[in-house]
């Protein structure tokens, strides 16, 4: 039975996750082509390069949004890429540029419309059923913090892009490297504050709390968000144990970078695999 085993000495999110999956041997090129079958690489470009993170070479995964005309029209907007949390729920007013009304639908993505996106696609059905459980995860632990059913859940643009790709993209490598069981380590969260759309939040951000509902969270003294709720839900979702490193032959090992480097220690999440 092939196992993996996320080992999130430094907490998890979805970028960092997806380069352990490549660090570890599955496809690049599999994941563009499968993520094709969503119907919207045109708003997107995927990187992934190697690094070295205090001394480990890990791999470095990315997102980055196009820039469409709408991008550049409101471009004062997109400085600061907003963590994946945040559920805007007030439309940014556009009435100014009548010719841009068209792009408003990429504005906000509804937990609603993803979830259409993904069950219309020729994904693999088990792809499909691991990418749902997922966002659902995520999008009831926002509609619970915002107070909101989950049908009415909104992902703002950037953070709609970012997680499906990073949600979707975890369950296309996951398939193709056919991993059968899943174990995780405890989750490190972090400390401090972190600035989001609504003011400043404790770490761990609210969503990231609620879908970790059941996990075993681990203190650190980082004062940084380890764990984003994409991470969170992740390891939530796909871990059916928490615990150390499970009995096993090891087949690969993956390193995949996170976005911030601490002075201390390797700023990395580690995958794996093995039997």
């Amino acid at each position: 039975m092939k196992t993996l085993y996320i080992d999130c000495f430094s907490g998890i999110s979805g970028d960092m996750f997806i380069g352990a999956l490549l660090d570890a041997g599955s496809d690049p090129v599999l994941l563009v082509e499968e993520l094709k079958k969503l119907q919207f690489e045109d708003e997107y470009q995927l990187t992934w390069k190697k690094i070295v993170k205090n001394g480990i070479t890990s791999t470095k995964f990315d997102v980055e949004l196009k820039q469409t005309d709408y991008h550049h029209e409101h471009e004062h907007e997109h400085h600061h890429k907003p963590h994946h949390h945040h559920v805007h729920e007030h439309h940014h007013e556009h009435h100014h540029e009548h010719e841009h009304e068209h792009h408003h639908e990429h504005h906000h993505r509804s937990y609603k419309t993803i979830v259409k996106m993904i069950e219309s696609s020729d994904l693999a059905p088990e792809v499909k059923e691991t990418s749902l459980k997922i966002f659902r995860k995520i999008g009831e632990a926002e509609g619970h913090i915002h107070g909101v059913p989950l049908e009415t859940v909104h992902f703002h643009e950037v953070g709609a892009v970012d997680s499906i790709i990073d949600i979707v993209g975890a369950a296309i490598l996951l398939h193709q490297l056919d991993i059968k069981k899943i174990k995780s380590s405890p989750v490190p969260v972090g400390s401090g504050n972190i600035h989001i759309d609504h003011g400043i939040y404790p770490v761990p951000a609210p969503a990231t709390l609620e879908v970790l509902k059941g996990v075993p969270i681990e203190q650190s003294n980082v004062r940084f968000e380890l764990t984003t709720p994409t991470g969170a839900a992740i390891a939530a979702v796909l871990a059916e144990e928490f615990c150390p490193v499970p009995s096993m032959t090891v087949s690969s090992i993956g390193y995949g970078a996170g976005t911030k480097s601490f002075k201390d220690r390797p700023n990395v999440l580690r995958v794996i695999i093995g039997e």
